[in-house]
């Protein structure tokens, strides 16, 4: 992909129906890449936690809890500017690159040279070694970020996905190889440097563009000024997800924290495969019908539609059979792992559905008001993980599923008042999942009681049996209970619509000729 063209400015991208097209296809692509990434990880999740110890995944966590909020310098910020900025010149793109490339190189030594400190402070020598090996990804990443945001503009999310599952795949085999070797955490380390190279030469090879010298050009100031509005959101928002890794790291030790990050990688693992890839794509989109307030709440709510429906159902499933997840999983020795993660599964629906009021911040370009809402959060969340500290790793994992019970209203209200989008009607889309998925959830519980139709059966395949019968037992009293306080099919059929996009055109087709929308039939919008 060639992004400017000979005069400098950025080639046109889709509008219209042609903008909505595009958009869902970016979303299907990333969906689709991120389901490959989630089978190669669950793949290395089964294999890892047999080759190493929580130890070993407790002091890498200790060093990733500061070196990736480095790491992300650049792509948060720089590349939600390139997507949301109207206008953008290959002289600006130029700038942002070398800035972006300046500040990592110094962060990268600053990290490395902060070992001994984090030694100390998590009293584990090892941890120095680690933090100069995790150094490498800070400088390696910024590399890549301005060329992986603007294939993003253009709407090349099928390669991003490309890229993204292609770096995920090397660093899984690395891994593994590493620590069949006997390369205990190192092997995650060098894993992890994997990944970054790959993705970064990945989006040079994608993106062909050269930056310019660095020099004057419009919109470089203002730009600066969005990007570090909205790294600095991320940075509180990071600190707030990672003062938990901090105080069980430096509470509890290693080992406490291996079970505690284990439970926690479960815990996000829905926002990271649905939510995230949608991320860049809604965006995009909204930034382009930010003027027109019924047009942008059309298009938010729709999303969070699908969200509700998939993420509550999720949850509460998830709440259900986690424990018996990671018996079969991680095997033998992780027990505390899936007590721990019970305390998260009722807050999963609730975090997807919360963190969409980044998209409402960021696609009407006010990301200095969600840099406000980032210091509100944290002082939230961190003082729940303070009080809750004495009750160990288990304390900190209700903290979280709480914090997002309280958060979620007071921050939809928040980001949607400069275009006038309200709680309410926010509250009338999602209300009814959280009652279905209740419902359903204790419904569930009940029946298995009372008629445990695997409930005796020991070890893996036992596990595996009782989370596949309690699903399909969940699932279907949820969609009935959806149908039920529906009225009808209209979120389904919604979904359904959605995915007729987000699947190549032929398999779209053959798929849902079938399907038909709330209303019973297609809207020609719809058939776009």
């Amino acid at each position: 992909m060639i992004p400017f063209q000979p005069d400098g400015s950025f080639h046109l991208v889709a509008t219209g129906h042609g903008l909505r097209r595009s958009a869902v296809r970016g979303v299907g692509a990333s969906i689709v890449g991120q389901a490959g990434s989630f089978v190669v990880m669950i793949g290395s999740v089964v294999i890892l936690a047999r080759l190493l110890t929580p130890t070993d995944f407790g002091i890498v966590t200790m060093v990733t809890t500061f070196s990736l909020l480095f790491r992300s310098f650049g792509l948060n910020g720089f590349t939600e500017l390139i997507m949301q900025r109207e206008e953008l010149t290959h002289s600006l793109a130029s700038n942002l690159f070398w800035i972006d490339l300046g500040i990592g190189a110094i962060l990268t030594l600053a990290f490395a040279g902060s070992g001994r400190l984090l030694a100390l402070f998590y009293h584990s020598p090892a941890v120095a070694q680690v933090t100069a090996g995790m150094s490498l990804t800070i400088g390696i990443g910024c590399l890549g970020w301005i060329h992986m945001g603007l294939l993003q503009r253009a709407m090349h999310f099928r390669t991003t996905a490309i890229i993204n599952f292609v770096g995920q795949l090397l660093l899984v085999i690395v891994t593994i190889i590493l620590a069949v070797a006997g390369w205990h955490y190192w092997a995650l380390v060098w894993g992890s440097v994997t990944q970054t190279v790959v993705v970064a030469a990945g989006a040079w090879w994608a993106c062909q563009w050269l930056p310019g010298r660095p020099g004057r050009a419009a919109g470089t100031g203002s730009g600066l000024k969005f990007a570090m509005n909205v790294y600095s959101h991320f940075a509180f928002s990071y600190t707030t997800r990672n003062t938990d890794n901090l105080l069980v790291g430096w509470r509890f030790g290693a080992r406490s924290l291996g079970f505690y990050k284990k439970a926690y990688d479960l815990f996000v693992l829905p926002e990271t495969q649905l939510l995230a890839p949608m991320s860049a794509v809604v965006v995009s989109t909204l930034s382009r019908v930010s003027g027109d307030r019924e047009e942008f709440q059309r298009y938010f709510l729709r999303a969070i539609t699908v969200l509700a429906l998939v993420g509550m159902g999720v949850g509460a499933d998830f709440a259900l059979v986690g424990k018996d997840l990671f018996r079969f999983l991680l095997g033998p020795g992780w027990e505390e792992a899936g007590h721990i993660f019970a305390l998260f599964g009722p807050g999963i629906g609730v975090m997807l559905l919360y963190n969409t009021h980044g998209w409402v911040h960021l696609s009407i370009g006010r990301p200095d008001r969600w840099f406000r809402w980032g210091l509100m959060e944290f002082v939230c969340t961190a003082s729940l993980f303070l009080l809750a500290l004495h009750w160990g790793p288990s304390g900190i994992a209700l903290a979280w599923t709480i914090s997002y019970f309280l958060l979620m209203f007071p921050g939809f209200a928040y980001a949607g008042k400069p275009i006038g989008l309200g709680i309410q009607p926010v509250f009338a889309v999602i209300w009814k999942f959280f009652a279905a998925s209740g419902l359903a959830g204790i419904a569930t519980a009940l029946v298995v009681r009372v008629v445990p139709p695997f409930g005796t059966a020991a070890g893996a395949l036992g596990a595996f049996a009782r989370m596949v019968s309690d699903s399909v037992i969940f699932f279907a009293l949820y969609l009935v209970g959806v149908i039920v306080l529906y009225r009808g099919f209209k979120p389904i059929n919604e979904t359904i619509s959605l995915l007729r996009h987000l699947l190549p055109e032929r398999v779209a087709e053959i798929a849902f000729a079938a399907a038909v929308d709330a209303d019973g039939a297609l809207s020609q919008g719809d058939r776009t």
